[in-house]
């Protein structure tokens, strides 16, 4: 098994994304036959209710994670709840399911998008890597989803 600091978590619902404010969170590669991930995050109380109707019933979600370092690419994984608990302050909700093979590279199709609005020069470069940083949902993707 590898484990991995999750750093943010997007939900994909239709052509809409909702960027799920983490506390904290992790993810599992179970490394097994079933190409099975384990992530687990940690959220405040009001940002949980979302998940718990998904708790249980199987009903898979895709999600987008940043995975270790903020400039790298946003994982697709296909996930379901699993759990809900409270610890404290926050809940816990855990999710399985499998990585999406289609990786898209990112900053090449940022730059695309960029550069097709108009910008150049200084101001595409502060751009992009104000956007590298932040990972708005592309264009591109919005039309796949």
């Amino acid at each position: 098994m590898k484990t991995f600091k999750m750093l943010s978590m997007t939900l994909v619902q239709g052509d809409q994304t909702i960027s799920i404010p983490l506390v904290d969170g992790i993810i599992i590669n179970q490394e097994n036959s079933h190409r099975s991930w384990i992530l687990e995050m940690y959220v405040d109380k009001k940002d949980s209710t979302f998940f718990e109707q998904y708790k249980g019933s199987g009903e898979i979600i895709e999600v987008k994670v940043v995975i270790s370092y903020p400039e790298n690419e946003p994982a697709s994984f296909e996930v379901a709840v699993y759990a809900v608990k409270e610890i404290g302050d926050y809940v816990s909700v855990l999710f399985q399911g499998t990585l999406k093979r289609v990786r898209r590279q990112y900053a090449e199709q940022l730059l695309a998008e960029l550069i097709a609005s108009g910008l150049s020069g200084d101001a595409l470069v502060a751009r992009f890597e104000e956007d590298m940083q932040k990972r708005p949902q592309l264009k591109k993707d919005s039309a796949k989803v």
